[in-house]
């Protein structure tokens, strides 16, 4: 696996620049990673980022849109204005947790 360095500190990342391995992931990466894509990270960010990893860590796999916006108190509509454009796959991106399955 290839790694990348993100706020000074070594991470394993998969082709595509998500992160592979759950512990490396902290809230300092998580900026840096925001920073990357052009998101300024603020409150309602934090609430889906913190809710993206409990969630990975219960169930084993990253959640789609739709359970995000069903189970973090966060809308859909709210959702793409947080994360523009392909919001599943940029919130999985910043989080650190795998892309979701069906995002291209």
């Amino acid at each position: 696996m290839p790694t990348a360095t993100i706020s000074g500190q070594e991470v394993t990342v998969d082709d595509e620049g998500f992160m592979t391995e759950y512990d490396q992931w902290n809230e300092d990466v998580a900026a840096a990673l925001a920073s990357q894509i052009g998101i300024d990270l603020g409150e309602g960010h934090w609430q889906v980022i913190k809710f993206l990893r409990e969630d990975y860590k219960e169930q084993g796999e990253t959640p789609m849109l739709r359970r995000v916006a069903n189970m973090s108190g966060v809308s859909t509509k709210e959702l793409f204005l947080l994360f523009p454009k392909k919001p599943a796959k940029k919130m999985a991106y910043i989080a650190g947790v795998p892309k979701p399955h069906g995002c291209v």
